[in-house]
């Protein structure tokens, strides 16, 4: 039977998109990060500004010594969530991490769906992210000189300028960037825990954490609003998964990573918040926007708090060049399938990363970075992100297992299927206390993304308007 004129220009098509697919596949990204630059890469994206702006809002929303409850809450869930991310990045390590999770979990149908949906949110925000600590950058910023409101901006917009040039390089370059801007992270953590040994009553804020607690449905509403905050602070540990194309031995220095991370992260956490409170009172804890420099003031001298001020924007600026890296790889991954935009598929000629996804989302974020105000960002994020990119992957996952098997993983995470249905409830808990107002933001950005999903399929003729 002979093909009509539909037929024939689609098989063209469908031959024309190979062919494309394969030139670009002669060009791959290289794997040449190895497990300590991973780490560097996931730790630096996790600490960041969140822990030194968002440490007196958690003691603000406890009221209480009781607030290092919301930071080992913020870890547990952390470590729940990265037995998910482990099991899938270690079976899929490819660039783009969720994109690549969504599609396998949700099959060759609803998985377009899924991965397209996550792509979609990763356009906005991921360069909210950026942007959060741009800002969050700027406003600590504010301790040394204070800032007017065009002042703050430019500042904020210069530091995402920066990060998108020094991420304008080989990946091999842009791990040891990594380390470098890691040591920065690990010595401004030790010396402020280091202080506070030697100058606080150090086990004082533990011995006291009960203090006033009660267990009831007051406390339980704190803890979930605190967590919006402290989660938001962990966030980072799954960025080596999206660098999934570029890790030496990723079955075995994916999940080894990010549970060396979490860990690490986790003390240092613990530790910093016990330190400041074995020196600085909660009421001063509560009201402080630099309450870290305001510590190390008290324990040193307004010298040393400058100094400890340039390291903790040291750090900031480590967490915006982590992020941004990871985040770079998302809509290219998704053009390289066929599934977005090909201009996001195209590698530097020379350098050989994503430059043009790096580009378009570094210049999305330097819009936000002008427009937006830190706390607003953090909760947009959590909210934007909890369904697709945690609760949907999870449930993708729980799906593979069933439909293939344990022994197709290369890594299985222990007591399964609990610390996935863990993990559901736990992020569940946090969307809900993102608030309505986000909640109902998040559900509108997922509605868009639909919207946008089957008007794109109509126009291709695909899935779930497929006439072949």
């Amino acid at each position: 039977m002979a093909l009509d004129n539909k037929e024939i220009a689609l098989s063209l098509n469908d031959h024309i998109l190979r062919k494309k697919n394969a030139n670009m596949s002669e060009q791959k990204l290289e794997r040449k990060i190895t497990l300590l630059q991973a780490t560097a890469i996931n730790m630096t994206d996790m600490v960041g500004i969140g822990p030194f702006v968002v440490l007196s809002i958690v003691a603000q929303t406890i009221n209480g010594p009781g607030f290092l409850y919301a930071w080992l809450a913020g870890a547990l869930l952390s470590i729940v969530d990265a037995m998910v991310w482990s099991q899938l990045g270690a079976t899929y390590p490819l660039a783009g991490g969720s994109y690549n999770f969504l599609k396998e979990g949700y099959g060759p149908r609803w998985g377009k769906l899924m991965s397209f949906l996550f792509v979609w949110q990763t356009m906005i925000q991921a360069p909210l992210v950026i942007a959060s600590a741009a800002i969050g950058f700027a406003q600590y910023a504010g301790y040394l000189t204070p800032l007017n409101d065009m002042a703050h901006k430019a500042v904020s917009g210069t530091v995402v300028i920066m990060i998108v040039f020094l991420l304008y390089r080989k990946i091999e370059a842009i791990g040891k960037i990594s380390v470098l801007l890691w040591m920065g992270v690990l010595v401004t953590m030790a010396w402020i825990i280091g202080g506070g040994m030697m100058h606080g009553n150090f086990l004082q804020p533990i011995k006291d954490i009960n203090n006033g607690l009660q267990l009831n449905h007051a406390f339980a509403a704190a803890i979930g609003f605190a967590s919006v905050k402290t989660v938001y602070s962990y966030l980072g540990y799954y960025n080596v998964c999206h660098l999934g194309g570029e890790i030496i031995d990723p079955k075995k220095n994916i999940p080894k990573s990010m549970f060396i991370s979490i860990a690490g992260i986790a003390v240092l956490y613990l530790l910093m918040n016990v330190s400041v409170a074995s020196v600085l009172p909660l009421e001063q804890i509560q009201k402080s926007s630099f309450v870290v420099s305001e510590f190390i003031k008290a324990i040193a001298g307004p010298t040393a708090a400058i100094i400890a001020t340039i390291l903790i924007l040291w750090v900031a600026f480590a967490s915006v060049f982590s992020a941004t890296l990871g985040y770079s790889r998302v809509p290219y991954a998704a053009a390289s399938d066929g599934a977005f935009f090909k201009v996001f598929a195209r590698l530097h000629p020379t350098k050989n990363f994503p430059y043009v996804s790096l580009l378009v989302l570094g210049g999305i974020a330097f819009v936000f970075s002008l427009l937006f105000k830190l706390g607003d960002v953090i909760t947009a994020i959590l909210a934007m992100r909890i369904l697709i990119q945690f609760i949907a992957q999870t449930v993708g996952l729980l799906i593979l297992v069933k439909q293939k098997g344990k022994d197709h993983f290369a890594w299985r995470m222990p007591l399964y299927p609990l610390p996935a249905i863990l993990a559901i409830l736990f992020w569940g808990f946090v969307f809900y206390s993102t608030g309505t107002r986000m909640m109902l933001g998040g559900l509108l950005v997922i509605a868009l993304g639909i919207i946008a999903y089957l008007i794109k399929s109509k126009k291709n003729d695909e899935w779930p308007f497929d006439s072949r």
